[in-house]
């Protein structure tokens, strides 16, 4: 048994493993239940109690030699693997990276923008976070005018005689672009807007509007409706005609809502136009006069036209989605279907 021992000491220092068979080759033939230090085990019962002790002492340092053996083996391999894996290679395929896409409502805001920018149309933007004075004030809502009524208000900073407030509409921008610019002006104002409406398919609290204004000597209402027809032919196609219906809004006088033939059934009546032939798009209409003086411009020499239009109008009528809370969720699945649109 001694010399079992000595020869199986003398094997074990000089085990080699190259990979994980060879590995646990070695170790069910010294530790497995045929293995070689398994059978001195049972041999030992066999041995006369004066050499239990020295037998027992020399059987539990061999076993233990090859377990240290062993784990060593494994522990060598484990290396020669990660060394191995984090190694670069060149020819290997690379891994594919998915790219985002631009967001529908960007989109279509940008194609907006582009089209007046043809036109001439310069860009403006001006703060979300507004005052009483520009959001109303300067655009002919007096304090206790009815028409307030129409945009429930989200108020930062109530009181007083100039409160704080979330813009209702980007017309404040246009405000402020008549303070401060010479005229002639023509500006696209494009901007997120918040009113205080329930969120439902057809309204949500927070929405993206592009407004236009020109303002030049002899503008109008002629010019208007020709700048809001060549828009429309360059967004919705060649074939698009529009309509007017009289409307009204403070800050412009006369004013107007505008149609578009639906682009769906090409004006003949549909579920997306509801039978009409028609889609509503923005409303216009010639700047009032009071709003030209508010900002210090002389609406006897001057005269000039606006128009607003929600950018997710434009994005559900060109892209027919039904229900306005798709843009905010941020569902990729909704979201991968623009990929195309870039």
């Amino acid at each position: 048994m001694n010399a079992k021992i000595e020869q199986l000491l003398e094997e074990i220092a000089g085990l080699k493993a190259q990979k994980a068979q060879d590995l646990e080759e070695i170790r069910t033939r010294l530790l497995g239940k045929k293995g070689d230090i398994t059978r001195l085990f049972e041999d030992f019962r066999t041995v006369s109690p004066e050499q239990k002790r020295e037998f027992g002492q020399k059987l539990n340092a061999l076993k233990q030699a090859a377990s240290q053996k062993i784990e060593e083996l494994r522990a060598a391999l484990e290396e020669t693997a990660g060394a191995t894996s984090s190694s670069f290679d060149p020819t290997k395929p690379g891994d594919v990276q998915e790219l985002g896409t631009r967001h529908p409502i960007s989109i279509t805001r940008e194609e907006i923008i582009s089209i007046f920018k043809k036109f001439g149309y310069a860009l403006a933007e001006g703060p979300e976070i507004e005052d009483d004075w520009h959001v109303f004030g300067a655009l002919n809502f007096p304090p206790e005018h009815p028409a307030r009524d129409m945009q429930d208000t989200f108020f930062v900073s109530p009181g007083g005689e100039n409160p704080i407030l979330l813009r209702t509409h980007t017309s404040s921008v246009q405000v402020r672009a008549m303070e401060k610019m010479p005229v002639p002006i023509r500006i696209v104002c494009p901007g997120r807007v918040f009113r205080n409406e329930a969120i439902s398919a057809r309204a949500h609290c927070i929405f993206h509007q592009v407004e236009g204004l020109y303002i030049d000597k002899g503008v109008s209402f002629a010019d208007m409706k020709q700048a809001i027809l060549l828009f429309a032919k360059e967004m919705f196609g060649e074939q698009t005609q529009i309509r007017m219906r009289p409307s009204y809004f403070p800050f412009t006088e006369p004013s107007a809502e505008v149609d578009v033939s639906c682009n769906i059934c090409g004006g003949k009546g549909c579920n997306i136009c509801k039978g009409t032939g028609w889609l509503e798009i923005m409303g216009c209409g010639m700047v009032d006069p009071n709003v030209l003086e508010a900002c210090g411009i002389d609406s006897k020499e001057y005269s000039g036209f606006a128009f607003g239009m929600g950018v997710e109008r434009i994005a559900m009528l060109k892209w027919q989605v039904k229900d306005l809370r798709h843009y905010f969720e941020n569902d990729v699945r909704f979201l991968r279907e623009f990929e195309t649109s870039m």
